[in-house]
């Protein structure tokens, strides 16, 4: 038996589907609409954002055989902790030749203090001698008179006293070059000595940097010293990542960047963790140019060949500390960032980046002279009379 077909019925049935599948696209719609109204309406994302942090790297100061390592990639190393041990010959042998070289400098100047007197003893000696020659001048001229004495002794007599006037001017000079040079200040303070206590120092400061110690606290990376490698000053030796002070280098779109400013929050997806955790910061500054402007080959418009390329300005993001702290990170991480540009933030050029940490500063290199001082009193006074 044939059913009978309805094409009213058909029809009915199809258009009621339509305004179904109608409706629902438009409920659809709404809903995209309104979701992102109260949640996207007022933010600028983008996936070109990356973890940064500090890549502190660690050099060799004077060169040297490495005799030790005392670290490894991966291990947490403390701010002052020896991490790299070089044999320090080379500077041991430096060091012991200013030693000497400031011995020998203290020794000269002292004989020189000596020769002071001794030109000073030698000048009345002569004084004396031409105070008697000038008594025996005047005794020869008056005995040349009645010819008691030949003319040749009174000639000698003038002769004599020109050489010990001549003798004493030099005696004279001497000393005055000499006291140039040690007199008015004191042995310990003079410039020749202070030259070479100046060279003790260097060499001293080489010889106590053999052992390489680690600037801040932080994270091993890039090992590349071996035992031994022989190594000269600025050698590369390894890295030092702090991950307690990690931030954000987000590249925004220049067609998102206008209403973004410092001081407003931002949430940061890492690709690591996906959805499961998010990340809270706080923009800290926006970077004054856009990332062409600081290639290795800027884009020079102005030869003809112009493609209108959206560009990118990066926008730092400093993290909430203690959620970094809870669940840390390692720089280069990739990420997903979200700026609530509906906050009013900072004006737009202030920057609140924090130069505070330990990351910008150090202070193990303040004491490396702490014992020279000593050390070059006594070697002064081991070669003072």
């Amino acid at each position: 038996m044939h059913t009978k077909i309805r094409p009213r019925e058909i029809l009915r049935q199809r258009n009621r589907r339509m305004k179904y599948l109608t409706l629902a696209f438009v409920l659809a719609g709404l809903g995209a609409t309104g979701y992102w109204w109260v949640f996207n309406r007022n933010h600028v994302s983008t996936d070109d954002a990356f973890v940064a942090g500090h890549l502190i790297q660690l050099k060799a100061q004077t060169e040297g055989i490495v005799v030790e390592i005392s670290t490894e990639n991966t291990l947490h190393v403390q701010k002052g902790q020896v991490l790299v041990s070089l044999d320090g010959a080379h500077a041991e042998l430096a060091l012991q030749q200013a030693e000497a070289e400031l011995g020998e400098i203290v020794r000269n100047l002292v004989s020189m203090a000596a020769k002071v007197d001794t030109l000073e003893q030698r000048i009345v000696a002569r004084e004396a001698t031409l105070d008697q020659v000038r008594h025996d001048f005047e005794r020869f001229k008056a005995a040349a008179r009645d010819g008691a004495v030949s003319d040749q002794q009174v000639q000698n007599a003038r002769d004599k006293i020109r050489e010990l006037e001549a003798g004493i001017r030099e005696s004279r000079a001497e000393k005055i070059s000499l006291e140039a040079q040690v007199n008015g200040i004191a042995l310990e303070r003079h410039p020749m000595v202070e030259k070479a206590k100046s060279r003790v120092r260097a060499a001293y400061l080489d010889f106590h940097r053999r052992n390489i110690v680690a600037p801040v606290s932080g994270y091993v990376a890039k090992r590349k010293v071996q035992v031994g490698d022989y190594v000269k000053a600025g050698a590369p030796l390894l890295a030092i990542v702090p991950l307690d002070d990690l931030w954000v280098n987000a590249n925004f779109l220049e067609t998102q960047v206008s209403a973004i400013r410092p001081g407003q929050a931002a949430e940061i997806k890492v690709d690591a963790y996906g959805d499961a955790r998010i990340y809270h910061g706080i923009v800290q500054g926006i970077a004054p140019g856009t990332g062409s402007t600081f290639a290795l080959l800027p884009t020079d418009n102005a030869t003809g060949n112009f493609i209108h390329v959206a560009e990118r300005v990066q926008v730092r993001i400093g993290f909430n500390r203690q959620e970094l702290s809870d669940n840390p990170l390692q720089p280069g991480l990739s990420t997903v960032t979200r700026i609530n540009t509906g906050e009013p933030g900072e004006p737009v050029l202030l920057s609140n980046v924090n130069i505070g940490g330990d990351a910008y500063r150090t202070d193990i290199y303040s004491h490396e002279l702490d014992g020279v001082e000593p050390h070059l009193r006594r070697i002064i006074a081991a070669n003072k009379p």
